[in-house]
């Protein structure tokens, strides 16, 4: 058995809020939408990955969800722009990726990052 895909489920009472977030800040393509789910993502091949944390790094909160970007400055852009809370960053780590933490419309804490 081989797993194929991992899906972050965040409850909401309204699906279509995280358009502006994912779809119109991020560029994410809507991949379903149904009414009362609504499925943002990429066919571009991307990597399974779940992580288990005791704290964020550099002694930072734990993000609920994690998000590398190609360009993380323009992502802090378009996020500061469109008005979403930004909490750390953007910083350089020293395990070697650029992030930033921004709260998305739920309130969920959201590290945006890139590898350098």
């Amino acid at each position: 058995m081989k797993v194929r895909r991992i899906v972050a489920n965040i409850e909401t009472s309204d699906a279509t809020a995280a358009k502006r977030f994912h779809q119109d800040v991020l560029g994410l393509d809507v991949l379903m939408d149904l009414g009362w789910i609504a499925t943002y993502g990429s066919q571009a091949k991307m990597d399974v990955q779940v992580s288990f944390m005791v704290q964020g790094g550099s002694e930072t909160p734990v993000p609920d969800l994690s998000i590398e970007v190609d360009d993380v400055d323009a992502a802090f852009d378009a996020m500061k722009a469109a008005g979403f809370a930004i909490e750390y960053g953007p910083a350089d780590e020293p395990w070697g990726v650029r992030r930033f933490y921004v709260r998305d419309p739920f309130g969920w804490l959201v590290n945006i990052l890139s590898h350098r």
